[in-house]
């Protein structure tokens, strides 16, 4: 497993500070913030090691964006270790370490309320007393595991950004890349694995690609249903992309959807150690759980199956909680305790909970197919009719990849027959099944 990577902002050689003071930042770098990013069991890069062809700029905003930790020197205030931590703190909540020499003199204004931390420089302008510096350096980057938002925008801005599980569906549309090789994947998708195979052959080494082209490409697959595909493609990424939050998530789904459980398990547990709880992972890891559930249940082993079934419910739980307006997690999360005998008390508390945040979603104007089978569940639980026709109407029309109707139609006949062996059968709900199965072939 590769470690988490940490980018380093900082000016290059020699440089003089506003006081007059000449500080050599290769040395700053090599004495103590490389051993210190080591020490706290990250790997640290430096623009300058990235710098292997093409135009910096834009492998410099990728490492911004996809490392999952940084450090930035604002000593002599250099221009550009400014825009780019202007952009880290734009896209990143937390894990963005300041640092500065103590022989500076002042922090511009705007950043001298952000929590810095200084060390000291010797007569050469190296670290002066680059063991304590580093141990304090050290110290702040584990600290920033768990720490809470230092960008002032993340801080600033309420709601800000969206959440969770929407990455995985708008990364395609807010990254900038080559409009032909976009189309390409899109008309692959429509026509199956072989054709995207086609189109990861024409993109060559996958180090000259743009992110944005590679996790299209990521996500093709998933389109497609080629979990090996995702699976193989992950040690191919470069690593600041390939240990991002969103490729780990999705590795763990391809894992389990290709029958390797445990080892999806591993990777979201280790994802929520590294980056802590979200909606997106912990729905994720309850489906993985539920997935071992159904089939320690199918092979007759009882205790098991209660067993993975209370973990399934769990990790929905904790997602649904780790951000309240993903009801995804949280209706999967109802669905399972319907499933119990006797039923979960606890889900009569949960559905209208479930409920207003499907609903305030639908009516900011952004739903998804998720929001729409959210709501179909919630009738088919309520055993309401109307409601279901209704939301299985809209999630037909908005479905945007075979997979997801199956993921749905898997749920209600979970439900319903759960329900037969209790002795409430919903007719109608057969029906509901019977029109989303006939969508996981392909969607237009």
């Amino acid at each position: 497993m590769h470690r988490p990577l940490c980018f380093v902002l900082m000016p290059f050689g020699k440089k003089p500070t506003p006081a007059g003071t000449l500080v050599d930042f290769d040395a700053v770098y090599r004495d103590l913030i490389a051993p210190a990013i080591e020490a706290a069991g990250l790997d640290p890069l430096r623009a300058d090691e990235e710098m292997t062809g093409g135009i910096i700029h834009k492998p410099m905003v990728e490492r911004l964006i996809l490392c999952e930790y940084a450090v930035a020197d604002l000593t002599t205030a250099n221009a550009n270790v400014f825009y780019e931590l202007g952009l880290r703190h734009a896209v990143r909540a937390a894990s963005t370490v300041l640092i500065y020499a103590e022989e500076s003199g002042q922090l511009p204004f705007d950043v001298a309320p952000l929590r810095a931390l200084a060390y000291r420089l010797g007569a050469e302008g190296t670290p002066g007393e680059p063991s304590a510096g580093c141990a304090a350096l050290t110290e702040r980057l584990r600290e920033a595991r768990h720490a809470a938002p230092d960008s002032p925008v993340f801080q600033l801005v309420e709601g800000f950004p969206d959440i969770q599980r929407l990455k995985t569906d708008v990364f395609r549309e807010r990254v900038a890349y080559a409009d032909d090789i976009k189309q390409k994947l899109a008309a692959a998708r429509r026509q199956g694995v072989e054709a995207v195979r086609a189109v990861e052959g024409e993109l060559g080494t996958l180090d000259d690609a743009e992110a944005g082209v590679v996790i299209d490409l990521y996500l093709s697959y998933r389109a497609v249903k080629a979990w090996q595909a995702m699976i193989d493609l992950v040690p191919r990424m470069p690593p600041p992309l390939a240990t991002t939050v969103l490729v780990q998530e999705q590795l763990g789904l391809a894992l389990n959807r290709a029958g390797r459980g445990e080892q999806a398990e591993r990777v979201l547990l280790e994802l929520i150690a590294r980056r802590g709880p979200s909606s997106e992972t912990y729905g994720i890891l309850g489906r993985v759980y539920k997935d071992r559930w159904e089939q320690a249940a199918q092979a007759g082993d009882t205790l098991l199956a209660k067993g993975l079934l209370n973990k399934a419910i769990d990790a929905y739980l904790k997602g649904f909680e780790a951000d309240w307006r993903d009801a995804y997690p949280g209706v999967n999360a109802v669905t399972l305790m319907e499933l119990r005998d006797p039923p979960d008390p606890r889900r009569e508390r949960l559905i209208p909970v479930v409920a207003y945040a499907v609903e305030r979603r639908i009516a900011s104007g952004k739903p998804d197919y998720w929001d729409h089978a959210t709501l179909l569940e919630l009738a088919v639980l309520a055993q309401d009719e109307a409601a279901a026709m209704a939301a299985l109407a809209d999630a037909l029309a908005a479905i945007r990849e075979p997979w997801e109707p199956e993921t749905t139609a898997r749920n209600l006949r979970l439900i319903g027959e759960a329900r037969q062996r209790r002795g409430e059968g919903v007719p109608w709900a057969q029906e509901v099944e019977t029109a989303l199965i006939s969508r996981t072939q392909g969607s237009t």
